[in-house]
């Protein structure tokens, strides 16, 4: 959680292996169609099964043409209208924690959000109140804050719930005994959004 990772000051830089997460996963390659071998003898007096084959073939070029997705730049995300628009939201909330803007990112925030940590200690647990109360006071003493997004999957679900997959590369400088001092985080983070009206709202994952 984002939240819980400013708190500590206990990450250490990634290693460059840790923010290759960051580069595009690779996708197969795409579909090849294998031109077929044409005979020396006039294309009329083809056989009518072999003619059948040949059209088969350059039908199915064209459906798997016709088939193949393309994805939002610079995301594993299929490019759509629903997953444009869930992507914007996802880099309004990544602008407002560099940027600081305190008063953007409890816009964005549900008042039903919480989260319990992935764990049984409540101690851990966070609602609205535990997240602006963050914001207004420790998160101000950061300083530097750089967040990069790659994002892997959005899913909706059944329930009116969007869930954002993603993997960020996160630095960020705090008070030190003698000058502000780096912390640098790689990892896995899932935003959890419900609908607003024409927008959305975080309900967890911050």
């Amino acid at each position: 959680m984002t939240w819980q990772m400013l708190k500590n000051s206990d990450y250490r830089r990634p290693s460059t292996s840790a923010r290759k997460l960051l580069r595009p996963r690779q996708r197969p390659a795409p579909f090849t169609m294998i031109r077929p071998r044409l005979v020396s003898r006039p294309l009329l007096r083809l056989p009518l099964v072999r003619w059948l084959g040949l059209l088969a073939l350059i039908a199915s070029g064209a459906a798997t043409s016709a088939c193949a997705k393309t994805y939002i730049p610079n995301t594993d995300v299929e490019d759509t209208g629903a997953n444009r628009s869930v992507i914007e939201f996802c880099e309004t909330y990544r602008h407002a924690l560099e940027d600081k803007n305190v008063g953007q990112l409890v816009k964005l925030m549900s008042p039903g959000y919480f989260e319990d940590g992935g764990n049984t200690k409540n101690e851990d647990d966070a609602d609205y109140d535990a997240i602006r109360g963050f914001l207004t006071g420790d998160f101000l003493k950061t300083t530097g804050i750089r967040y990069e997004i790659r994002y892997r999957r959005v899913t909706f679900t059944e329930k009116n719930h969007v869930f954002i997959d993603y993997t960020y590369a996160a630095a960020w400088k705090l008070p030190g005994a003698k000058n502000d001092e780096w912390h640098h985080a790689v990892a896995d983070n899932r935003l959890d959004l419900v609908r607003d009206a024409d927008s959305f709202k975080i309900v967890a994952g911050m």
